[in-house]
C-alpha cells in the first residue's frame, strides 16, 4: 500500500510552491486519500492546495484533478481522489497558494504536511456496501 508525504511533516511554507513529483506506479489501486494537515498558522491567512497529474513526471496537466481550497485553520482536511478514469496519470504533484491580509506583516506562514495514501479495493468495497445499506 502506497503511503507517502508530498510535503513532509512540519514543513513551513511562506510562499506559493510545488511538491516533488510522486510516482504512482507502485500503487495497486487508483483511489487515494489526500490529507492536508495544518499544524500552525497566523491569523488572517488562507491556503489553497491543488493536485496535478502527469504521464511522464515532466509535463503536468493544465488543470488540477483535485483541490482543497481556502483553508484557514489548524486541523486535518481529507479528500478522496479517484484516478481510475485517468490511467495515463503516472505521477502526482501538489501545488499550494497562500494569502495573507489585514494588519501587521503581510508575510503568510503555514506549518503543514500533505500525505497521500492509497485506498485498498477491499476498503472501497466495504464503504460502497455500507453506503448501499444506508440508502
Amino acid at each position: 500500500m502506497m503511503d507517502s508525504f508530498l510535503v513532509p511533516a512540519n514543513t513551513v511554507v511562506t510562499a506559493k510552491g510545488d511538491s516533488e513529483a510522486l510516482d504512482l506506479s507502485a500503487a495497486a489501486s487508483r483511489v487515494f486519500l489526500l490529507t492536508l494537515s495544518i499544524n500552525s498558522m497566523v491569523e488572517q491567512e488562507a491556503i489553497d492546495v491543488f493536485l496535478f497529474t502527469s504521464a511522464d513526471g515532466a509535463t503536468w496537466d493544465a488543470k488540477p484533478v483535485a483541490s482543497l481550497e481556502q483553508k484557514f485553520y489548524a486541523g486535518q482536511y481529507p479528500l478522496l481522489i479517484d484516478l481510475t478514469e485517468k490511467p495515463e496519470a503516472k505521477f502526482v504533484r501538489a501545488h499550494w497558494d497562500i494569502y495573507r491580509w489585514g494588519r501587521g506583516s503581510t508575510a503568510p506562514r503555514f506549518e503543514i504536511d500533505l500525505r497521500l495514501r492509497e485506498v485498498s479495493r477491499e476498503a472501497l468495497r466495504e464503504a460502497e456496501a455500507e453506503a448501499e445499506v444506508r440508502r
